[in-house]
């Protein structure tokens, strides 16, 4: 096992910022209906910068590791700049290549944050099923 791997099964079995906040500034959940994965974050704003943020749900490893990880990256920055991450970054947190059907797993933590940044109350084009 390489030492990235080994970083992935910590997160997994010792997950940083997992739970959820009492009041948050913004809130997002998404699923992976592929595979069952589910991620919710909260997170509170001061001033544009996270200065808390929680995750929870359930998944596969990669999923949870990765927004371990991810909750991690950005404590501190400000929202702007977690609107730039994109998919390059979060593989390289995870320090592992993924195949197609693993990709949607470790990257769901940064939809979800990203969802959140940007205020979505849902992702594009699902507004119809909310109401339903």
């Amino acid at each position: 096992m390489n030492i990235y791997e080994e970083d992935i099964l910590d997160h997994y079995e010792n997950p940083s910022n997992y739970g959820t906040l009492e009041d948050p500034d913004i809130s997002y959940e998404e699923d992976n209906p592929l595979c069952g994965d589910q991620i919710r974050m909260d997170l509170q704003v001061e001033d544009g910068i996270i200065t808390k943020l929680r995750f929870c749900g359930h998944g596969c490893t990669i999923s949870l590791a990765a927004a371990s990880m991810l909750t991690e990256e950005v404590k501190g920055k400000h929202l702007d700049e977690v609107k730039q991450l994109n998919k390059d970054d979060m593989l390289d947190m995870l320090g592992i290549p993924l195949g197609p059907v693993r990709l949607k797993c470790g990257l769901l933590a940064l939809k979800v944050l990203k969802a959140g940044a940007y205020g979505l109350k849902c992702w594009p084009g699902e507004e119809d099923e909310e109401t339903e």
